[in-house]
């Protein structure tokens, strides 16, 4: 019985989103069940696929919070 666990950050991918959408999540879990099947033959149905949002402020990466790095990251693309 595999499990996925699926971490995203708590943005939408549209503007006047502020999450991924149901449909969204569907394919994800769809798609990452049909990975299994494919690569290990892991029933459909025996696959669990678990979902996170994170919201961004609780998200770091290269030392800091989200929003903080893409404003460092924008910065020197500029």
């Amino acid at each position: 019985m595999p499990i996925v666990h699926i971490k995203v950050t708590r943005e939408g991918t549209a503007p006047g989103q502020s999450a991924i959408t149901a449909g969204q999540k569907a394919a994800l879990i769809k798609g990452a069940s049909q990975l299994l099947l494919d690569v290990l033959d892991k029933p459909v149905d025996s696959t669990f696929v678990v979902i996170d949002e994170v919201e961004l402020e609780n998200w770091g990466w290269g030392g800091l919070p989200v929003p903080e790095y893409r404003k460092r990251l924008q910065a020197k693309q500029t």
